[in-house]
């Protein structure tokens, strides 16, 4: 199973900033502990090129990404400040997700151990998300004729509303977002099929709606490729969750949408989302599950 990793861009960030960069670089560390992934099944992305951001992005948007020109208002909704490394993590982030894509097209399943990057818009970023990079690797492999039909499942636990508002009105790419009614955005965008949660929605409520809102996706998107956000960020213990998950129902969350997606012999490409658990520990123990799980489904592909 081939895993495209970006913790060696690294992006600056001020001194106590809440996003845990370290969460990256600690669960491929934890896959290669963990015995069932060797160091050949690591692998580093392309940095997505313009043309790539372009099918989902504002030209002009990209431009002031690019050469550093971005506002002062526009670097506080991103909630970085703008650095040349961040243009190229965010750059190789969605070029990850498109390499996840093309690989998990060939052998079944492929994941970015990053992105889900989906609360950038086409023509802004916000929410800790430069590029939208489900929307960039969606839009690539329809342009180099791989997949016809996409369908995002999106599962953090904030909407994934700049991804919502890029694929507005395309047929051809079905937007899924099940997620906590009160949690930021807090003015949501209409995906295709929305779910939206009370607060300390635990594991049994959960995974009914999931199931629910899968059938619906499928039925409607019939699609040729599943690009999924895993976000570890439902957990009961994330600081910015407010829904009640706990490690076991995130587990058998993925092996829901894995089994869903072997059924209906659709590839599925993983990205990892968002995932701020006060102990660290446990978001990273949720997103190698997430990746532990895909594995499993490849072998049974196999």
């Amino acid at each position: 199973m081939k895993l495209y990793y970006t913790d060696v861009f690294v992006l600056p960030l001020p001194a106590g900033h809440r996003f845990p960069m370290e969460k990256y670089s600690r669960l491929r560390q934890a896959l290669l502990a963990g015995g069932e992934f060797a160091a050949d099944d690591f692998h580093l992305p392309h940095a997505a090129t313009d043309q790539e951001l372009a099918r989902a992005h504002d030209p002009d948007y990209i431009r002031q990404v690019a050469a550093g020109q971005l506002s002062e208002k526009a670097q506080k909704a991103i909630g970085f400040p703008w650095s040349e490394g961040m243009v190229e993590r965010s750059r190789r982030s969605a070029g990850a997700t498109i390499c996840a894509c093309r690989n998990a097209l060939v052998d079944g399943v492929s994941a970015n151990l990053a992105g889900g990057t989906h609360h950038a818009f086409r023509d802004r970023g916000e929410g800790f998300c430069v590029f939208n990079d489900a929307a960039v690797a969606a839009r690539a492999m329809q342009a180099e004729g791989r997949a016809e039909r996409v369908l995002v499942i999106d599962c953090d636990v904030h909407q994934g509303n700049g991804t919502a508002s890029i694929l507005a009105g395309d047929d051809s790419i079905f937007t899924f977002s099940i997620h906590g009614a009160r949690n930021f955005p807090f003015a949501k965008e209409r995906s295709d099929h929305d779910i939206e949660l009370p607060d300390g929605c635990a594991d049994t409520a959960y995974l009914l709606r999931l199931d629910e809102g899968l059938d619906i996706a499928f039925d409607l998107a019939r699609p040729d490729l599943v690009i999924y956000l895993a976000g570890a960020d439902p957990y009961r213990d994330d600081r910015l969750g407010r829904l009640g998950l706990s490690i076991d129902g995130l587990a058998e969350r993925d092996r829901r949408v894995f089994s869903r997606c072997q059924a209906h012999r659709t590839p599925v490409a993983i990205a990892m989302a968002g995932g701020y658990a006060r102990n660290i520990d446990d978001t990273v123990a949720i997103h190698a599950n997430t990746i532990r799980s895909a594995k499993s489904l490849l072998d049974v592909i196999r």
